[in-house]
């Protein structure tokens, strides 16, 4: 299956939609730029969240508002739309847009994959008969974002256990409706993320049949923040103030001794009980992107065919 790379009017609307929920405004600062950034239900999004209720983008003159968005495919357009300032894309959405004539750039990054990535998998409901990569040939597996990264890190997966993955059907789900889309028996798996993935195998729903993102490399970046390039190039001083902001704001995240109240901050934007949300895995952080951490992405995606051509990685990173 080819991803069709053009960004689709129905993805517009569902982004505007989208943009109606609203949270609770964060630190403001006087005379600071408004800076509004979407993001999706995602724990690695607690470094956006702690240098936002921590202070570290007040402190730099900026007015950070997240925005949820519930598919990480509808960030593109809403930045393009100016729904948007900032866009907390996986790095194969933000690729995709661009290769689809979006002209985007990376601002800053958020997390990364480790050997330790087990709170996101491939999970099948109990009805579905599906143990192994083989058994999902045939059948419909749910993704949270067609094109975003656990939809292309699943298919980087089945062809490594020697599966074409386009003999599976995939369908988009926002990760709220994947325990009741297998419980309803209209999907057959999904790939998925905590406390989702935890919801749907504590109540019988499904079974783990792979925590694949421990088998892809450590430090691609999982999520990166994308702005119009116009407004980069006219608002660089306000760039620079949101980088230094996110390496203030993820070392205090990362530091053992603030993992309390980093949980106590994701828990304000991401609506989950104190028990699941002190169970969450948040990955490493990766305020800072690199092209090399693009280019892995590049050649999964380029594998599965989804690029027209080969992106000029170094025009698409604002240092």
């Amino acid at each position: 299956m080819t991803i069709n790379p053009t960004i689709s009017r129905r993805t517009f609307l569902s982004a505007a939609t989208a943009l109606l929920a609203t949270r609770a405004l964060p630190l403001r600062a006087q005379g600071a730029t408004d800076i509004s950034v979407g993001y999706t239900t995602v724990a690695d999004f607690a470094y956006l969240f702690s240098t936002t209720e921590g202070g570290f983008f007040a402190k730099h003159k900026l007015n950070v508002q997240p925005k949820f968005i519930p598919l990480n495919p509808s960030l593109p357009p809403a930045v393009q739309s100016g729904s948007l300032i900032v866009g907390g894309e996986t790095p194969s959405v933000f690729l995709q847009a661009n290769d689809g004539g979006l002209d985007h750039v990376i601002i800053g990054g958020c997390s990364q994959l480790s050997k330790h990535s087990t709170g996101a998998g491939f999970v099948a409901s109990t009805a579905s008969g599906i143990k192994t990569a083989q058994d999902c040939i045939g059948k419909t597996i749910g993704a949270p974002g067609l094109g975003a990264l656990l939809h292309v890190a699943f298919r980087k997966w089945l062809t490594q256990q020697g599966v074409d993955y386009t003999k599976v059907k995939f369908v988009e789900a926002a990760f709220p409706q994947h325990n009741d889309l297998l419980r309803g028996g209209s999907i057959d798996g999904v790939v998925t993320a905590d406390p989702f993935m935890q919801r749907i195998t504590s109540t019988g729903t499904g079974h783990i049949v792979s925590r694949f993102l421990t088998e892809l490399p450590e430090g691609m970046p999982t999520l990166v923040f994308a702005a119009r390039r116009d407004w980069a190039d006219k608002n660089a001083e306000q760039v620079k103030a949101f980088q230094a902001a996110l390496k203030e704001g993820s070392a205090f995240a990362a530091d053992p001794k603030n993992d309390a109240v980093v949980r106590q901050q994701l828990g304000k934007y991401i609506k989950l009980p104190p028990p699941v949300l002190a169970a969450m895995q948040i990955n490493p952080p990766s305020p800072v992107i690199t092209e090399k951490q693009l280019s892995y992405w590049v050649e999964a995606m380029n594998e599965q065919h989804m690029l027209k051509a080969t992106p000029d990685l170094a025009r698409l990173i604002v240092k």
